[in-house]
């Protein structure tokens, strides 16, 4: 296993961030590879930022692979300026229909296989394997369609079928949810003022406060009894 390359998909948030040190920390792989997509999201610059960051504190390379044209197809409101409702935490018994407000189409399945033809492109060219990582957390019955574990088994048949090399999409937190996550990266020494959740924010450093995303973050900390270093635009 500590012969392959380790390929993860990060955004700078919480759950792929603990997933990279995880990876590192814990499973023990020496080469790693960043992936930061650029898919128009509203944080662009916050994202990219933070992922950057996790690589270096890592020392993994990163790679940004654009997707542009992702936003004009998508009517999520990551993409789309819209106006976003505040999120409490009463609000967070019932997320299906706000989570459906943020669903990009066919996001994953699209990083994915751009993570398969990078792992087969180093298959090809350097003749070793790679697993690679996802951060997905447990959702319960209000999954995207996209982050769930028969997801990522169906993927695995697929790359078993379709690619030359061993490579395997692992995603280590999927049976956690996002206080579980904060506690194993307390343990793994992440710094959680370097990581970005929101959704929207693309003031520097600043999560809004307001969205799904910063109310499932704030929520994650308070259920594991960590105090909440994140500077909110609202709290």
């Amino acid at each position: 296993m500590l012969d392959k390359t380790a390929i993860i998909l990060c955004s700078g948030g919480i759950d792929s961030v603990v997933t990279a040190y995880y990876t590192k920390r814990v499973l023990g792989y020496k080469r790693l590879k960043i992936v930061f997509f650029d898919y128009g999201q509203r944080s662009l610059i916050n994202e990219e930022f933070f992922s950057k960051l996790c690589g270096k504190n890592i020392g993994a390379d990163f790679i940004k692979i654009r997707l542009n044209w992702l936003s004009e197809i998508s009517n999520s409101l990551i993409n789309k300026n819209k106006k976003v409702k505040k999120i409490s935490k009463k609000n967070l018994k019932d997320t299906k229909k706000e989570s459906e407000k943020y669903y990009v189409p066919c996001r994953n399945l699209l990083f994915l296989s751009y993570a398969l033809a990078l792992a087969e492109s180093i298959y090809i060219k350097e003749k070793k394997d790679c697993d690679i990582f996802v951060g997905f957390k447990c959702e319960g019955e209000e999954s995207y369609p996209d982050t769930t574990n028969e997801f990522v088994r169906r993927l695995n048949n697929l790359s078993e079928k379709g690619c030359s090399g061993n490579f395997k999409i692992i995603a280590p937190l999927i049976k956690k949810d996002k206080e579980d996550i904060i506690i194993l990266g307390k343990k793994l020494g992440v710094d959680f003022r370097k990581t970005f959740s929101c959704y929207i924010s693309d003031k520097k450093k600043k999560h809004c406060g307001k969205c799904l995303a910063c109310a499932l973050r704030k929520s994650g900390f308070y259920w594991a009894g960590k105090k909440d270093p994140t500077d909110y635009l609202e709290n």
